[in-house]
């Protein structure tokens, strides 16, 4: 088994006074050679807006972006006509930028802060259909059970057009554990949103991610009440 941990103060912060961003990997302004992506995990960014910010309608291309809702109440806005209505905390959304697409994350509140996780996949096949695919799930859903939310495979979870799935959970209690089997040649990022566990051995708090491999199962153990987001893909 290898894991490499990276420790909440080691992680990109950056405060643009109406949003605040933790970037994992490479983005933007942040570059470390060390973490350009995870297989074909490329961006995992936390990130957070004030009451009513808005970011500014912008292009991508041959990205799947994922979204994950963290708190308060999620907008989106795009050029391709994807799915109304604001998303509130537990839910997700993919945008398939393929051949192209302007798109805008808003905070729906004028008195809330927001915050949600968003992800980018490379996908398999380039010059895809732009469009939107989301989903409503619950705090229930999730609550001591790996929650499968995005996927590659056919079923409920919202489609990611990649060999790749995105999973939730919120363990309730100290002692609450959860396990996943991974197969060879893949990986799972894994990012503490909040919370204290023991993952496969190492102890991680609130603001912590590691890159998992070589393992199976992995096993997840709360220490206390924990909320966590967890990315498997393939490293080959």
């Amino acid at each position: 088994m290898t894991i490499k941990i990276r420790r909440d103060a080691e992680i990109s912060d950056v405060d643009g006074g109406w949003f605040r961003a933790r970037w994992h990997f490479s983005f933007d302004t942040y570059q470390d050679p060390e973490y350009l992506q995870f297989g074909t995990l490329r961006v995992f960014n936390d990130d957070r807006l004030v009451p009513g910010a808005i970011w500014p309608m912008h292009p991508h291309k041959d990205i799947e972006g994922l979204t994950y809702v963290v708190e308060g109440s999620f907008r989106h806005e795009d050029d391709v006509g994807g799915a109304p209505g604001p998303l509130p905390a537990g839910s997700v959304q993919r945008m398939t930028l393929g051949r192209g697409a302007w798109h805008s994350e808003q905070n729906a509140s004028e008195t809330e802060p927001m915050r949600f996780i968003q992800m980018w996949i490379m996908p398999a096949e380039r010059g895809l259909e732009p469009g939107v695919e989301q989903n409503v799930f619950t705090e229930e859903d999730r609550t001591d059970r790996l929650l499968k939310v995005i996927s590659g495979d056919d079923g409920d979870a919202v489609l990611v057009h990649q060999d790749a799935h995105v999973f939730v959970s919120r363990l309730s209690n100290e002692g609450v554990e959860v396990t996943h089997e991974l197969g060879d040649g893949r990986g799972v990022y894994l990012y503490l949103i909040e919370g204290d566990a023991d993952v496969a051995g190492e102890r991680m708090t609130t603001g912590d991610a590691a890159e998992i491999w070589d393992a199976s199962p992995i096993t997840i153990e709360a220490i206390e009440a924990t909320e966590l987001i967890a990315v498997e893909v393939a490293l080959s």
